[in-house]
């Protein structure tokens, strides 16, 4: 691992070392169901950091915990997360937006009547 903080693979190896360390691939770490309970309770976890007030150190730690389990799911379910997410990327630059109810929504705006 180079330690290169701002590189996407140094980040996916240390979340890699981090599922072989408590080796989740044969302990139910990387089963999805569970991921996604994790997940859930992680974003319950930032819920509460921004409607309770709490420290914007609490929110980063919160929304890099998120960030490791979204990571760690593209190792569980073996896809490339990195390349899911320009390819995402490039299809949200397209769209274009709407207001909503006052705020600003970027959509497919499938089914709409």
């Amino acid at each position: 691992m180079s330690n290169n903080s701002d590189s996407w693979k140094d980040m996916m190896a240390a979340v890699q070392a981090f599922h072989d360390k408590h080796d989740f691939k044969n302990t139910g770490g990387e089963e999805l169901n569970y991921r996604v309970a994790l997940m859930a309770e992680e974003l319950g976890e930032i819920s509460s950091c921004v409607t309770k007030g709490k420290s914007k150190r609490l929110l980063a730690e919160e929304v890099a915990d998120l960030l490791i389990l979204l990571m760690g799911t593209g190792i569980a379910a073996d896809f490339d997360l990195n390349q899911a997410f320009w390819e995402k990327m490039h299809k949200l630059m397209e769209r274009q937006s709407r207001m909503v109810n006052g705020r600003i929504r970027v959509s497919e705006f499938r089914d709409m009547e």
